[in-house]
């Protein structure tokens, strides 16, 4: 008779009498009978452990160590759970997290470096008319802070007022031996320009002697930039030309025109090394309007639109940096800030992302959805359910909203019953209110509501919101008055557009990135820049 096979076994050995908390073993063996032997082969994953209780234990207490083991168990999934919430939550609200995964050189540096720049502001003095960018803010200044910059990683102290000034500017050196100029920042304008003498025409003095070009500097008609910014402008370009003219019209009917220049530019890069390269600008020998009006301290203005011959599209094209712009301007009572080229500065968590608007324009533009002053929804798109464009430009000092949002913020103040009275004496600020008791914005900001612009949902499921605190809209001007820092926006850009100008950016990073065509902001002392770590801090 052929013995019968044995297919498998359980072992159970039992805890030792001296100590029974240590618990059973279960062992499981397969058993096959091949060529007339048996063969044992242990079962994947067959070891398990079996709590056992004393004796003297009741089933009560029992079951109640049993409840506590679940229970932990519980809170750890709980936990576990929240963990991979809060990393998804970082991914869709921060940035992509394949950008954790930045490309590397050989020498463990990113491909690129990036260009810091410190940030100053005008002292207060007495306002007039005038700023900088394509939608002209009105601003004031006429002394400039004495300041001295070390290299391109180092805290740059600023000291002056912040409003009702509003025009920022940063210092580059150009030419050889290089020459430093002061230029507003404006990310709303395409092309740097230099305040010239080629001769100039109509100039006004700024901080430092004009720029005076040399004839083998002057770019030529046929260049691809010269061609660009013709095209921009709709001008017919001239062959017969010895050099490219350009003329830039703003919003307020002021003008700069000149003839495109080639020089050096000396730049600090944060990795130390320093580097000259070539850059096309503006000089400028013809200024018009509210440029001769405004008390110049500064040479010109550097445009940092998403244009192929704004500076920081010069910079990317040349292999220089990422085309990635960044600025932080201080809020409250504190001066000045930073600006970056490049992406090393660019957090990888706690950014708040939306689209930009692809367009005929080089505006850094997005969409927004609807308006709210604190609970009350003052706006819900324009007529048809259109979303409003929104632009945000560092080249206006205050903002504005298109006339339907203006009015209905303007009735939802309640100022009356605060004790604050109106006042429309100030030209430039139409919409102030007097209080004897008045000292700062902190004595008044209780009485008003945030303003909360809501951007068009991403996947149209996530909301992504823009808050503009009291701090951001509110200012007081040279008599003392509280005025509303956001204008009627009816005669500006086609009328129906919100600009988000300076006093709506302080206290925040704004990061431009034209890589991945992509806005985003994130809450900032604007102290000093620091570079991203790979991970939150709790990895």
């Amino acid at each position: 008779m052929e013995r019968e096979q044995l297919r498998g076994v359980v072992i159970i050995s039992l805890p030792p009498p001296g100590d029974p908390n240590k618990g059973k073993t279960l062992t499981a063996f397969t058993i096959s009978n091949n060529h007339d032997h048996l063969q044992q082969e242990p079962a994947a994953a067959a070891v398990t452990t079996v709590p056992s209780y004393p004796e003297s234990q009741s089933p009560a207490a029992v079951r109640l160590s049993l409840l506590r083991l679940r229970a932990k168990r519980a809170v750890a999934a709980v936990l576990g759970l929240s963990l991979l919430l809060f990393s998804i939550w970082a991914c869709l609200f921060a940035e992509d997290p394949v950008q954790l995964l930045r490309g590397q050189e050989e020498d463990g540096r990113s491909r690129y470096s990036s260009i810091l720049l410190p940030l100053f502001s005008k002292p207060r003095a007495q306002e007039v008319a005038g700023g900088g960018g394509p939608f002209r803010p009105l601003v004031t200044g006429v002394k400039l802070a004495k300041v001295s910059v070390t290299n391109s990683s180092a805290v740059i102290p600023i000291r002056g007022n912040l409003l009702p000034d509003g025009q920022y500017y940063t210092s580059v050196f150009v030419g050889n031996p290089p020459r430093p100029y002061f230029l507003d920042i404006d990310t709303g304008s395409d092309l740097t320009w230099i305040q010239c003498d080629a001769p100039c025409v109509s100039c006004t003095k700024g901080p430092h002697p004009w720029y005076k070009p040399s004839k083998g500097k002057i770019v030529q008609p046929e260049d691809h930039l010269c061609q660009e910014i013709q095209h921009n402008q709709n001008q017919w370009s001239c062959d017969s030309c010895h050099q490219c003219d350009y003329e830039v019209a703003y919003a307020d009917h002021s003008s700069s025109m000149g003839v495109l220049a080639r020089d050096e530019m000396q730049l600090m890069m944060s990795n130390g090394d320093k580097s000259k390269v070539n850059f096309v600008f503006g000089c400028a020998y013809d200024q018009r309007g509210q440029f001769l009006n405004t008390p110049a301290k500064t040479d010109g203005i550097l445009g940092l639109s998403s244009a192929k011959v704004s500076l920081n599209s010069q910079l990317a094209n040349q292999g220089i940096i990422n085309d990635v712009v960044g600025h932080c301007i201080s809020g409250g009572a504190n001066d000045g800030g930073y600006m970056f080229f490049g992406d090393d500065f660019v957090p990888r968590w706690g950014m708040t992302w939306v689209p930009t608007q692809n367009g005929l324009t080089n505006f850094y533009s997005t969409q927004v959805q609807k308006v709210g002053y604190g609970s009350k929804q003052i706006s819900i798109g324009q007529k048809g359910g259109n979303a409003y464009l929104t632009v945000f430009d560092s080249g206006s000092t205050y903002s504005f909203f298109p006339n339907e949002i203006y009015s209905s913020l303007i009735n939802s103040f309640d100022y009356h019953s605060h004790g604050l009275i109106s006042d429309n004496s100030d030209p430039l600020l139409p919409v102030c209110w007097q209080d004897s008791s008045l000292r700062s914005i902190g004595d008044v900001k209780q009485f008003f509501e945030p303003l909360i612009l809501h951007f068009v949902k991403r996947w149209r499921i996530l909301p992504t919101t823009f808050t503009i605190l009291p701090d951001d809209y509110l200012v007081i001007n040279s008599k003392g008055n509280i005025c509303l820092g956001i204008l009627d926006g009816s005669e500006v850009h086609d009328g129906a557009t919100i600009i988000l100008g300076d006093i709506s950016l302080r206290g925040r990073l704004v990061v431009y990135d034209n890589v991945q065509q992509k806005i985003g902001w994130a809450r900032s002392d604007c102290f000093k820049p620091q570079k991203p770590r790979d991970f939150p801090f709790f990895f």
